[in-house]
Protein backbone atom coordinates (compact mmCIF):
# COMPACT_ATOMS: atom_id res chain seq x y z
CA UNK A 1 0.00 0.00 0.00
CA UNK A 2 3.26 2.34 0.74
CA UNK A 3 4.34 1.39 -2.08
CA UNK A 4 2.08 1.90 -4.54
CA UNK A 5 1.03 5.68 -2.73
CA UNK A 6 4.82 6.72 -3.42
CA UNK A 7 4.59 5.42 -6.80
CA UNK A 8 1.61 7.72 -7.30
CA UNK A 9 3.41 10.81 -6.09
CA UNK A 10 6.52 10.35 -8.12
CA UNK A 11 4.07 9.50 -11.09
CA UNK A 12 2.38 12.99 -10.64
CA UNK A 13 5.27 15.09 -9.92
CA UNK A 14 7.26 14.04 -13.27
CA UNK A 15 4.41 15.56 -15.70
CA UNK A 16 5.11 18.84 -13.13
CA UNK A 17 8.40 18.83 -13.02
CA UNK A 18 9.09 18.31 -17.01
CA UNK A 19 6.08 21.31 -17.27
CA UNK A 20 8.02 23.72 -15.40
CA UNK A 21 11.66 23.24 -17.08
CA UNK A 22 9.43 23.69 -20.24
CA UNK A 23 7.84 26.76 -19.05
CA UNK A 24 11.27 28.18 -18.27
CA UNK A 25 13.30 27.05 -21.27
CA UNK A 26 10.70 28.58 -23.53
CA UNK A 27 10.70 32.11 -21.07
CA UNK A 28 14.80 31.49 -21.60
CA UNK A 29 14.22 31.48 -25.23
CA UNK A 30 11.73 34.18 -25.85
CA UNK A 31 14.11 36.19 -23.80
CA UNK A 32 16.87 35.43 -26.35
CA UNK A 33 14.53 36.40 -29.43
CA UNK A 34 13.66 39.86 -27.44
CA UNK A 35 17.05 40.83 -27.16
CA UNK A 36 18.20 39.76 -30.62
CA UNK A 37 14.87 41.66 -32.16
CA UNK A 38 15.93 44.96 -29.64
CA UNK A 39 19.81 44.45 -31.00
CA UNK A 40 18.52 44.61 -34.65
CA UNK A 41 16.17 47.89 -33.88
CA UNK A 42 19.11 49.42 -32.45
CA UNK A 43 21.44 48.45 -35.22
CA UNK A 44 18.88 50.44 -37.45
CA UNK A 45 18.28 53.37 -35.36
CA UNK A 46 22.21 53.75 -35.36
CA UNK A 47 22.40 53.45 -39.05
CA UNK A 48 19.44 56.02 -39.73
CA UNK A 49 21.15 58.53 -37.16
CA UNK A 50 24.74 57.96 -39.14
CA UNK A 51 22.78 58.65 -42.45
CA UNK A 52 21.28 61.57 -41.02
CA UNK A 53 24.06 62.90 -39.71
CA UNK A 54 25.94 62.05 -43.29
CA UNK A 55 23.41 63.79 -45.00
CA UNK A 56 23.29 66.89 -42.54
CA UNK A 57 26.63 67.55 -43.32
CA UNK A 58 26.92 66.66 -46.95
CA UNK A 59 23.95 69.55 -47.13
CA UNK A 60 26.46 72.03 -45.02
CA UNK A 61 28.95 71.59 -47.73
CA UNK A 62 26.40 71.97 -50.17
CA UNK A 63 24.57 75.13 -49.22
CA UNK A 64 28.24 76.48 -48.58
CA UNK A 65 29.56 75.78 -52.24
CA UNK A 66 25.82 76.96 -53.61
CA UNK A 67 26.64 80.27 -51.59
CA UNK A 68 30.27 80.38 -53.45
CA UNK A 69 28.30 80.04 -57.10
CA UNK A 70 25.91 82.60 -56.62
CA UNK A 71 28.68 84.86 -54.86
CA UNK A 72 30.83 84.37 -58.36
CA UNK A 73 28.35 85.05 -60.68
CA UNK A 74 26.78 88.14 -59.24
CA UNK A 75 30.21 89.69 -59.00
CA UNK A 76 31.08 88.72 -62.39
CA UNK A 77 27.78 90.02 -63.81
CA UNK A 78 28.67 93.16 -61.77
CA UNK A 79 32.34 94.01 -63.43
CA UNK A 80 30.74 94.23 -66.61
CA UNK A 81 28.12 96.66 -65.79
CA UNK A 82 31.07 98.65 -64.21
CA UNK A 83 33.13 98.25 -67.42
CA UNK A 84 30.25 99.71 -68.81
CA UNK A 85 29.42 102.72 -66.73
CA UNK A 86 32.78 103.54 -66.44
CA UNK A 87 33.54 103.30 -70.33
CA UNK A 88 36.47 100.78 -69.62
CA UNK A 89 35.32 98.66 -72.60
CA UNK A 90 33.03 100.03 -75.24
CA UNK A 91 29.25 98.19 -76.04
CA UNK A 92 30.54 96.29 -79.08
CA UNK A 93 33.39 94.56 -77.19
CA UNK A 94 30.73 93.34 -74.45
CA UNK A 95 30.18 89.99 -76.89
CA UNK A 96 32.05 86.62 -76.64
CA UNK A 97 35.30 86.63 -78.71
CA UNK A 98 33.91 84.43 -80.89
CA UNK A 99 31.09 87.49 -81.92
CA UNK A 100 34.37 89.96 -81.79
CA UNK A 101 34.18 90.60 -77.75
CA UNK A 102 36.39 89.84 -75.24
CA UNK A 103 34.82 87.11 -73.07
CA UNK A 104 35.54 83.51 -73.50
CA UNK A 105 33.09 81.42 -75.01
CA UNK A 106 33.88 78.10 -73.23
CA UNK A 107 33.59 77.42 -69.23
CA UNK A 108 36.91 79.12 -67.48
CA UNK A 109 38.26 78.11 -64.06
CA UNK A 110 37.60 81.00 -61.59
CA UNK A 111 41.02 82.87 -61.80
CA UNK A 112 42.16 86.23 -61.29
CA UNK A 113 41.22 89.25 -63.72
CA UNK A 114 44.20 90.55 -65.55
CA UNK A 115 45.12 93.69 -66.53
CA UNK A 116 41.61 94.75 -68.28
CA UNK A 117 40.18 94.08 -64.78
CA UNK A 118 37.45 91.60 -66.25
CA UNK A 119 36.83 87.63 -65.24
CA UNK A 120 36.37 85.27 -68.29
CA UNK A 121 38.61 87.29 -70.55
CA UNK A 122 41.79 86.03 -72.17
CA UNK A 123 44.52 87.96 -70.09
CA UNK A 124 43.31 86.03 -66.47
CA UNK A 125 46.44 84.94 -64.40
CA UNK A 126 46.22 82.60 -61.45
CA UNK A 127 45.74 83.70 -58.03
CA UNK A 128 49.32 84.31 -56.49
CA UNK A 129 49.85 82.02 -53.32
CA UNK A 130 48.40 83.67 -49.94
CA UNK A 131 48.37 81.81 -46.77
CA UNK A 132 46.93 78.63 -46.74
CA UNK A 133 45.93 78.79 -50.39
CA UNK A 134 47.98 77.89 -53.18
CA UNK A 135 48.75 79.39 -56.36
CA UNK A 136 46.75 78.91 -59.45
CA UNK A 137 42.08 79.17 -59.07
CA UNK A 138 40.55 81.34 -56.27
CA UNK A 139 40.71 79.88 -53.00
CA UNK A 140 39.05 80.97 -49.87
CA UNK A 141 40.81 80.68 -46.36
CA UNK A 142 38.44 79.64 -43.83
CA UNK A 143 38.92 79.45 -39.96
CA UNK A 144 40.55 76.62 -38.44
CA UNK A 145 38.88 74.12 -35.58
CA UNK A 146 39.65 77.48 -33.38
CA UNK A 147 36.89 79.01 -35.16
CA UNK A 148 39.76 82.34 -35.41
CA UNK A 149 40.17 83.60 -38.66
CA UNK A 150 43.88 84.57 -38.76
CA UNK A 151 45.75 81.86 -37.07
CA UNK A 152 47.96 78.91 -37.60
CA UNK A 153 45.17 76.20 -38.01
CA UNK A 154 43.03 77.84 -40.69
CA UNK A 155 42.12 76.03 -44.25
CA UNK A 156 42.17 76.38 -47.36
CA UNK A 157 38.61 76.23 -49.74
CA UNK A 158 40.20 75.89 -53.47
CA UNK A 159 37.50 76.12 -55.79
CA UNK A 160 39.50 74.62 -58.40
CA UNK A 161 36.07 72.27 -58.69
CA UNK A 162 34.41 75.73 -60.13
CA UNK A 163 34.02 76.79 -63.40
CA UNK A 164 32.07 79.94 -64.81
CA UNK A 165 31.12 81.02 -67.99
CA UNK A 166 30.01 84.41 -69.63
CA UNK A 167 27.68 84.23 -72.38
CA UNK A 168 26.34 87.14 -74.58
CA UNK A 169 23.83 87.31 -76.74
CA UNK A 170 21.89 89.65 -79.08
CA UNK A 171 18.28 90.31 -78.28
CA UNK A 172 15.91 90.63 -81.09
CA UNK A 173 13.20 93.52 -82.24
CA UNK A 174 9.60 92.64 -82.55
CA UNK A 175 10.30 93.13 -86.52
CA UNK A 176 12.99 90.64 -86.38
CA UNK A 177 16.42 92.71 -86.28
CA UNK A 178 19.02 92.83 -84.08
CA UNK A 179 18.65 95.48 -81.45
CA UNK A 180 22.04 96.98 -81.86
CA UNK A 181 21.82 98.91 -78.54
CA UNK A 182 20.82 95.38 -75.71
CA UNK A 183 22.49 92.28 -75.54
CA UNK A 184 21.05 89.51 -72.83
CA UNK A 185 24.39 88.60 -70.49
CA UNK A 186 23.70 85.06 -68.85
CA UNK A 187 26.64 83.97 -66.15
CA UNK A 188 26.73 80.18 -65.10
CA UNK A 189 28.63 79.01 -62.20
CA UNK A 190 28.74 75.26 -62.09
CA UNK A 191 30.45 73.23 -59.73
CA UNK A 192 31.11 69.54 -58.73
CA UNK A 193 30.25 68.39 -55.43
CA UNK A 194 30.53 65.06 -53.03
CA UNK A 195 31.64 62.98 -56.04
CA UNK A 196 28.73 63.38 -57.98
CA UNK A 197 29.38 63.51 -61.81
CA UNK A 198 26.96 65.37 -62.14
CA UNK A 199 27.56 69.41 -61.76
CA UNK A 200 25.43 71.72 -59.52
CA UNK A 201 25.15 75.37 -61.49
CA UNK A 202 23.85 79.08 -60.54
CA UNK A 203 22.96 81.38 -63.49
CA UNK A 204 22.13 84.76 -63.21
CA UNK A 205 20.41 86.63 -66.78
CA UNK A 206 20.11 89.79 -67.25
CA UNK A 207 20.07 92.60 -69.96
CA UNK A 208 22.41 95.27 -70.80
CA UNK A 209 22.02 98.45 -72.85
CA UNK A 210 24.50 100.90 -74.70
CA UNK A 211 23.43 103.81 -72.31
CA UNK A 212 24.63 104.57 -69.09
Amino acid sequence: MTQRRSHGIGHGLGPAIRHGAAQAIAERGFTIIETMIAIAIMGIGIVSVLAAFGTAVAATTNAQENLVARQKALEAMESIYTARNTQQITFPLIANISSGGIFTDGPTLLLSAGPDGLVNTDDDVNFPATGVCAAGPECITLPGPDGILGTADDTAMSLANFQRQIQISNVFQSDGTINPNLKQVTVTVSYITGGSPVPRSYTVNALISAFR
